[in-house]
């Protein structure tokens, strides 16, 4: 089974969600802007990409431009920042077990299955 950290407005993040179905997987989905990740659960999916909190920000968002750009954090700092603005997390996180990649580009997915 894989897990999808999915916003459903977003075409790569749906596109990822396809690739998954039609190889035959099965797929739990987790919008996380409804439902947002808690620190510890950003640490642990930082830890299964092998990321560091800043590489899964997405920095094109306005919300990242006007009010977290230019600014040096600590690691902590980014994953409060992520746990507490959802819309800044890059998408789609693919979670199989112990392993996880950011679904951009979708290809990436290939690497769980």
């Amino acid at each position: 089974m894989l897990k999808i950290y999915h916003n459903p407005r977003c075409s790569k993040s749906r596109e990822a969600c396809s690739i998954i179905i039609e190889t035959g997987n099965k797929l739990q989905i987790v919008d996380y802007l409804k439902a947002p990740l808690k620190e510890h659960e950003i640490k642990s999916l930082l830890v299964k990409l092998g990321m560091r909190a800043e590489q899964i920000i997405r920095k094109d968002e306005s919300l990242f431009k006007e009010n977290f750009a230019n600014i040096k954090r600590t690691e902590s700092q980014w994953v409060k920042i992520l746990a507490n603005n959802p819309i800044l997390v890059e998408r789609p996180i693919i979670v199989k077990g112990n392993k996880a990649v950011l679904g951009r580009p979708p290809e990436n997915i290939y690497k769980l299955l």
